[in-house]
């Protein structure tokens, strides 16, 4: 087991304990004013209830669509499968194929390529970030008087503290600025990257763990005079394959070691988030929290895109019936694991038709009583009645991603991949009947194949440069040059 980090009563900042009898004392006194002034809802959508509810955003990193108990796994996920079974399913959530441009996607509630993050990842050794003139997530929540907190990996900017999220709108930090760090050491590259709002701390235990830890208290600690917002992001299971030797021993029947090791990395992330619904039932909250579960991007199924640490064996990840995975426009990469939660607001059921991550800012600006305005142009749209209440999604299309290099959309069943980049491909698919995208329709629905085209010509006419390629280009360029150290060259002779 890990040892449980040193905190003190200063930690968790604005959300620093009181007495739980006036913390719920407050609660109800707000929950009281709120109900007699007026309904919360804003424009966007009209939420029943007697007060605005607490948002818990959880992310896992790099889950495969079938590696949840609910989706057939042998991975023992209880908790998930509880949300899931009380909550909405959202079967076809789709999220962009990597976990910088996803992240990114949650937090404008606009496509990456709008604003250059649509390619790649941001590297450790790069210096730009999330773009600051974006009025995010949490900038919004607080905007609704909220509390905000984050717990877990950023992976939005770590080069200026400018693209930190203490300076993006959360009132606490813990964890990771990066987008992979061993889980016992959380270093990257041998360098410590393990933060408390801004600064630097050294703390021993499994990262993903510490993660549920530092969730729990959060919410144990929080002033309920104001609703709370969330962000649980985990690091499981993103490689480095690593697990504690107890989450290890429940899966001693897997021979595969990685398998083993992926297997034991999903039910800690599943025990974590069971301590963390645990601490909201103990703070009289979950009857009034929204929760939504979701995955970055799809579970790796190639080598390339399992990031900087090696990888032995065969990749553990199971995408299910959908092909490819991770860093691909197919639907294994960017159709994941998604679910709503919220007691007694949210039917249990599948979500009928799409839902984008982008959908997610304008849905709970709806449901936490926001004023739109202060963002940029939204490509997300509203679909709490389709979460909610079982009706239909009004979303009929979803922009995988464009770039330079090629692109992907859907328009309702008909899905395009076109990559053109030489050698050009074009793949056209009916996801209604070849959800695995089997059987290439291209050569026989060329109008079909024409419209769609236009379409990602037209998001490409719109998109900002990747900025992974400018940094690229900028190091290659303009880096100072490198020279050798004068001293060899008496080693070397003098011609």
């Amino acid at each position: 087991m890990c040892e449980t980090p040193k905190t003190d009563q200063t930690d968790i900042g604005n959300f620093t304990g009181t007495h739980a009898g006036r913390r719920r004392f407050l609660a109800g006194s707000a929950a009281v004013l709120v109900a007699a002034a007026s309904p919360f809802g804003s424009a966007t959508a009209q939420v029943a209830g007697p007060s605005k509810p607490n948002v818990l955003y959880i992310v896992a990193d790099d889950l495969g669509w079938k590696d949840v108990g609910y989706h057939g796994s042998d991975i023992q996920t209880p908790n998930i499968d509880k949300l899931a079974a009380s909550g909405a399913r959202m079967e076809e959530f789709y999220v962009q194929p990597l976990c910088t441009p996803t992240r990114a996607a949650l937090m404008t509630g606009r496509y990456p390529l709008r604003y250059g993050l649509q390619t790649g990842v941001i590297p450790s050794g790069a210096a730009y970030g999330l773009p600051t003139d974006e009025f995010i997530l949490p900038q919004m929540f607080k905007d609704a008087g909220y509390g905000t907190s984050m717990v877990g990996k950023w992976h939005l900017g770590h080069g200026k503290t400018d693209f930190w999220p203490r300076q993006r709108g959360f009132d606490y930090f813990y964890g990771a600025l990066v987008g992979e760090i061993d889980h016992f050491e959380h270093a990257s590259h041998g360098v410590k990257d393990w933060y408390r709002n801004n600064t630097p701390v050294d703390e021993k235990g499994y990262d993903n763990t510490l993660f549920g830890m530092k969730a729990a208290k959060v919410v144990a600690e929080h002033d309920q005079a104001k609703p709370l917002f969330l962000y649980l992001a985990f690091t499981a299971p993103h490689s480095p394959y690593q697990a504690p030797q107890a989450a290890l021993d429940r899966y001693s029947h897997i021979a595969d070691v990685e398998r083993r090791t992926y297997a034991a990395m999903v039910s800690v992330m599943d025990d974590e988030i069971g301590r963390v619904l645990d601490a909201l039932e103990k703070a009289g909250m979950r009857e009034n929290t929204l929760i939504i579960f979701q995955s970055d991007n799809g579970g790796v199924r190639d080598k390339m895109f399992s990031g900087e640490a090696a990888v032995g064996g065969e990749l553990p990840a199971d995408n299910g019936p959908y092909r490819q995975g991770k860093g691909t426009l197919y639907e294994g990469g960017t159709r994941v694991v998604g679910l709503v939660n919220w007691p007694g607001q949210v039917q249990a059921g599948e979500v009928k038709g799409m839902v984008h991550v982008v959908d997610m800012y304008p849905t709970l600006a709806g449901v936490a009583g926001a004023t739109l305005g202060k963002n940029k142009p939204l490509d997300g749209m509203d679909v709490w009645p389709a979460i909610a209440k079982g009706e239909a999604s009004p979303r009929t299309e979803i922009v995988y991603n464009v770039d330079p290099l090629g692109g992907a959309v859907r328009e309702g069943n008909m899905k395009l991949l076109w990559t053109a980049a030489l050698p050009e491909r074009v793949e056209l698919f009916d996801l209604s009947s070849d959800p695995g995208e089997a059987k290439n329709l291209a050569d026989k629905n060329p109008d079909v194949v024409i419209k769609l085209q236009d379409r990602i010509r037209a998001l490409a006419n719109e998109m900002a440069p990747p900025m992974v390629i400018m940094a690229a280009i900028k190091m290659t360029y303009g880096a100072a040059p490198i020279s050798a150290d004068p001293a060899e060259l008496f080693s070397q002779g003098q011609d």
